[in-house]
C-alpha cells in the first residue's frame, strides 16, 4: 500500500511539472500569498517549480500589509533555477505595465511624449512615464543634442522596447517627419513668396540650416544667411535659435520651402551704386585667398575678385602675397553691382604711377 501512495506522489509530481511555465524575467505572474517571513513572502505561482519569494523592500510604500490567501499579480525580478525559486516585486508592475504600453506604441506606431532630462555622448537621455530612454543624435530633428533641450517635452516614436534588457529607443525625426505629411499641405496654403515668419533653427548642416516654419521645416542655404563670406551656418545662428526669415520659393510639388535671412536687411550691392566707379581706387580687406587669386572685401557683404594675373606684372603665388585680414589698396578695373561683379587690378595702378 505503502508504494503505491508513493508511485502516485511520484505521477503528480511529474504531471504538476509537466505543466511548469519557464517564466523569465519582466513577465507579469498571479499568484498567491501563502507564508509571512521577517524578511518577505513566500508566494505561490501556478506552474511554478517552487515558491516565489517577495522580499518586502519590493513591496511599494505606504501600500497595505498583504495577508495569506491574497491573490496578486507579481513582476519577476529573477527567473527560478534548480536552486532557488523566482524572485519577485510588486513595485516594479507599474514598470512593468509602463513597458507594455510603449510596446504597444511601437506596434501601432503611436507617437508619445517625453522629457529631455540630460545630453549624454550621442545622444539624449528623456524620461517616459518613470522609464528613462535613450534618443540617438541621428534621431533628434535637430541631427545635434544642444542644451536647449534640457527639460523640453517633445514627441517622439518607439523604436526599441525591451524591459529585460532595460533598452528603451525612441526617435523624435519619426515623429516630427508623421506631422509634417499631416499638416504640410493646410501650411503651404498659407505662405506665399516674399512673406516674413518667424521659425526656430531646428538643424545646421555644412550647406545650411533648416528652420521650422509653422511646424515644417524650410531650407536655408549657407548663400542665403549672410551677404558677407561665412565659414559655417553656426557662425550667424544657432540651434533652438528664433529668428525671422523671408520665403523666397514655395515648392507646392516636392512641398519644399526655401528661406533668406541676408535679404531681411538691404542688399549691399544696391547700396554701392553710384559710390564706386571705374578708375578707382579704394582699400579693402582680404577675406579669401584661392589659386586664382583673392577676394577683397570693398564695402560689407560686398566681395571684389583681385585675379592673379592682376596682382603684380611678374608671375605670383597668391598663397605668399595675401593671407586673410591682409589691408590692400586696389584699383576697380570693371563695376557691373548689377551683376554682382566687381573686377579689381593692382598693377594697374602701378602703371598709373
Amino acid at each position: 500500500m505503502t508504494k503505491t501512495i508513493d508511485a502516485m506522489d511520484e505521477f503528480e509530481k511529474l504531471l504538476e511539472e509537466s505543466f511548469a511555465k519557464p517564466y523569465t524575467v519582466a513577465d507579469i505572474v498571479e499568484g498567491t500569498v501563502i507564508k509571512k517571513d521577517q524578511d518577505g513572502y513566500l508566494i505561490s505561482i501556478r506552474g511554478a517549480k517552487t515558491e516565489a519569494y517577495l522580499p518586502l523592500k519590493e513591496i511599494p510604500e505606504g501600500s497595505d500589509n498583504l495577508e495569506v490567501g491574497d491573490i496578486k499579480e507579481f513582476y519577476v525580478l529573477k527567473e527560478e533555477n534548480d536552486e532557488e525559486g523566482m524572485l519577485l516585486s510588486l513595485k516594479r508592475i507599474a514598470f512593468a505595465q509602463a513597458w507594455a504600453q510603449l510596446n504597444d506604441a511601437k506596434i501601432q506606431g503611436d507617437t508619445i511624449l517625453a522629457k529631455v532630462v540630460s545630453i549624454v555622448k550621442g545622444g539624449v537621455l528623456v524620461d517616459v512615464a518613470d522609464l528613462k530612454g535613450f534618443i540617438p543624435s541621428s534621431q533628434l530633428r535637430t541631427g545635434t543634442p544642444f542644451d536647449g533641450l534640457v527639460d523640453q517635452k517633445i514627441e517622439v516614436k518607439v523604436l526599441e522596447a525591451d524591459p529585460k534588457k532595460n533598452k528603451l529607443i525612441l526617435s523624435q525625426r519619426q515623429a516630427v517627419a508623421e506631422q509634417r505629411d499631416q499638416v504640410v499641405d493646410n501650411i503651404l496654403s498659407t505662405l506665399e513668396e516674399g512673406q516674413i515668419v518667424k521659425g526656430e533653427v531646428v538643424r545646421i548642416a555644412d550647406f545650411g540650416a533648416f528652420v521650422d516654419i509653422n511646424g515644417i521645416d524650410g531650407l536655408l542655404p549657407i548663400s542665403e544667411i549672410s551677404w558677407s563670406r561665412i565659414k559655417h551656418p553656426s557662425d550667424v545662428i544657432s540651434l533652438g535659435e528664433t529668428i525671422e526669415v523671408k520665403i523666397i520659393k514655395i515648392d507646392s510639388e516636392l512641398k519644399r520651402i526655401s528661406l533668406s535671412l541676408k535679404r531681411m536687411g538691404e542688399d549691399p550691392w544696391q547700396q554701392i551704386e553710384g559710390q564706386f566707379q571705374e578708375g578707382q581706387v579704394i582699400k579693402g580687406t582680404v577675406n579669401k585667398v584661392t589659386g586664382f587669386g583673392a577676394f577683397i572685401n570693398i564695402f560689407p557683404g560686398v566681395e571684389a575678385l583681385l585675379p592673379v594675373s592682376e596682382m603684380a606684372e611678374e608671375n605670383v603665388n597668391p598663397f605668399n602675397k595675401y593671407k586673410a585680414g591682409d589691408s590692400v589698396e586696389v584699383l576697380i578695373k570693371k563695376f557691373t553691382p548689377q551683376e554682382h561683379r566687381i573686377a579689381l587690378s593692382i598693377k594697374d595702378i602701378n602703371k598709373d604711377a
